[in-house]
Parts: structure tokens; sequence; C-alpha cells
């Protein structure tokens, strides 16, 4: 399911992306690239991963879709080694599926170099700043699921997350590429064969969810932290609180 999930995710980046920047594309052609265009594109995303989090299978697996959110979970001690050690693995092999699937569909749209298979590279401003923009948004990404998904507002963690998707990728993309998940960005260099400060992807993520974590707990607790799921108000068994009620959720 983490798989599934995390591969419609890059399937719908890769669709939106050739639509949007492809030159042949009569769309890209209407809005001009920029914070319009950007936004057009965070707006489908943030609506996939809407979709996904919402959908059977994101009630089920808890929609992680990346290897941050699982790693910080894991530190919350809301999931066993075991299971997030699986979870990372489905997640980078979603990830690479949804691009090569998508490359095998869209073949020269998604390898045209306006598209490049939806790669992540730093912006213009460098390396420096990508790095301490990855970090910032994956603390505001965490620190939201966290205080949303423990309080009275639990069942639209997934709407909030969903709406700092669509903020990301229309203002921050510009400085990093808006990542925010290393399988994600993983799941592109691989087919583009783009390396291009890889590192900063698999560290700056993990870093600023982890450090959310470190904040949320010493503000209240670890056992503040209900479950690692982002929809728990469903029918859907639970491997994290092993079929239990956890306060009053199903």
């Amino acid at each position: 399911m983490e798989a599934g999930g995390l591969g419609v995710f890059m399937i719908s980046a890769c669709a939106f992306g050739a639509l949007l920047w492809h030159p042949d594309s009569p769309v890209g052609r209407l809005v001009a690239d920029g914070a319009g265009r950007r936004g057009l594109m965070g707006l489908a995303m943030g609506l996939t991963f809407l979709g996904i989090v919402y959908s059977p299978w994101g009630k089920q697996s808890g929609a992680h879709l990346n290897p941050s959110v699982t790693l910080t979970f894991l530190r919350l001690g809301k999931m066993e080694p075991w299971d997030a050690a699986f979870y990372v693995l489905a997640q980078f092999v979603g990830g690479l599926a949804g691009v090569l699937l998508s490359a095998a569909f869209l073949g020269q749209a998604l390898r045209d170099p306006s598209v490049h298979y939806v790669v992540t590279v730093p912006g213009r401003t460098g390396v420096g700043v990508a790095f301490v923009a990855e970090i910032a948004i994956a603390f505001v990404m965490m620190t939201t699921v966290l205080v949303v998904s423990n309080g009275p507002w639990a069942r639209f963690t997934g709407v909030c997350a969903g709406a700092l998707v669509v903020a990301y990728i229309t203002f921050e993309a510009p400085l990093s590429g808006m990542s925010l998940n290393p399988a994600r960005t993983l799941g592109s260099a691989v087919p583009a064969m783009t390396w291009t400060s890889l590192w900063l992807y698999f560290t700056a993520s993990p870093l600023g969810m982890l450090a959310a974590a470190e904040v949320y707990v010493g503000a209240r607790s670890k056992q503040a932290v209900h479950c690692a799921k982002l929809h728990h108000q469903n029918t859907k068994r639970c491997i994290f609180c092993e079929g239990r009620l956890v306060q009053g959720r199903a």
C-alpha cells in the first residue's frame, strides 16, 4: 500500500509535470512559467496527496509515503523497527516504479529537458539555501501532522498536509525543487541519471522532521502522539495500535 501510494503520487507528478512544462503542451502555453504554473502543479499534487491519504489504502497504511515520516514515527515509538524497515523499502520501490511506469507511457514527453523526469535539484540560490529550505518545510510539515493528528481536528490532518504541499510547490520549489521526500527524489534521479546534491534530499528532510518530533515531545510528551497514521478515524485495521481503540478512535 505504501509502495502503491507513492507510485500513484509519482505518476501524477510526472503526468502533470509533462502537461504543464513540456514545450508542446497546450496547457503549458496558456500559463506562463512562474508562480501561476507552479500553483497549478501544487494544486494537482495536493489533491493527489489528499486522495491517497483518504483512500482505503491510505487509511490502512497510514499514508506515510515518505521515509522521513516513517523514521519520525519510529523515533516517537509508534512503529516497530521491522515495520519501519519494510515501509521505507516499499516507499523507495514505489517511487521508482511510479516514474518508470510514467516513462513507459509518456516517453519523450517525460524525458524532454523541460520536464526531465520531474527531478528535484537546488535552485539558483544554491545548495546551502536549498538545504535550509528543505529542513524548514519538513519541520513545518511534521509539526502540522503531529499537532493536527493529535488534536480535535485529527480527521483533517490530510487536508492540512495537502494544503502545505500546494503552498510548498507554489512558493518553495524555486529554492530546492520541493522534494520533502528522499524516495520521491531518488525515484526521479535514477531514470534521469541526475545525482545533483542527492545527499541534501537524503539528509534535510529527515533532519527537519526529526527536529519537529523533538520539539513536539519537549512541549508535550511521547504519550501525546496517539498513532502513526495520518487518518485514524476509520474502520481499517491499525497495525500500529494492534486493533485496539486509542482514545476513542476506531
